[in-house]
């Protein structure tokens, strides 16, 4: 089996992705080396390259491949309006419906007294920085309607209370709904009728 060591390691490392088992892992994996000058190679020459260059932008917690990103950097994004989420997944799913034309703040997570997770270990420090700093006229609080997301989104709304217009997502989002999992009309539905904590 010495021989196959090399691409049982592979399946073994792609069933750790989040949607892939042992047995769909086997199939990509399998799929990847049949295609292998289709997919396999540049596959592998992407990763190797997003590998090296990928960071968090030291502003926002986006992902790319600069200190600031590319939403931070706009100009056209600096309207005031701030939208807090949970981590790039939802950022992302924001921005795939198109809804939202202000700038981000990824919090990194949500507040969980089970799993010791307090407000230094989120960018909750940081984004009242930000809401200072930045001339902020609205936050958005786009958190999950997760007990734990709006937990974190009370003590949020509870710190900045009489600085700056609070919001939240309204209809479209279901309780224990996760917002990478929405599709865009609801995002936007969402988006459109938030309101005012």
């Amino acid at each position: 089996m010495s021989s196959t060591r090399d691409i049982d390691a592979l399946i073994e490392l792609m069933a750790k992705l989040p949607g892939l088992g042992p047995r769909s892992a086997r199939r990509a994996v399998l799929h990847l080396i049949r295609k292998r000058a289709l997919l396999l190679t540049p596959l592998a020459d992407t990763m190797q390259q997003v590998a090296a260059t990928a960071r968090e932008c030291l502003n926002c917690g986006n992902v790319g491949t600069s200190d600031i990103c590319d939403i931070c950097e706009s100009e056209k994004r600096a309207n005031g309006e701030l939208c807090v989420v949970e981590d790039v997944a939802d950022l992302w799913a924001m921005e795939r419906s198109g809804v939202f034309h202000g700038r981000y703040h990824v919090l990194g997570g949500t507040l969980s007294a089970l799993d010791a997770i307090g407000p230094q270990e989120l960018r909750i420090p940081r984004l009242l920085d930000r809401v200072k700093s930045e001339a902020i006229s609205e936050v958005i609080l786009a958190l999950n309607a997760t007990i734990d997301g709006q937990t974190t989104a009370h003590y949020i709304a509870d710190l900045l209370e009489n600085q700056v217009k609070l919001t939240s997502l309204a209809q479209g989002v279901p309780i224990g709904g996760e917002l990478d999992y929405l599709d865009d009309g609801t995002i936007t539905a969402a988006m459109r009728a938030r309101k005012q904590l």
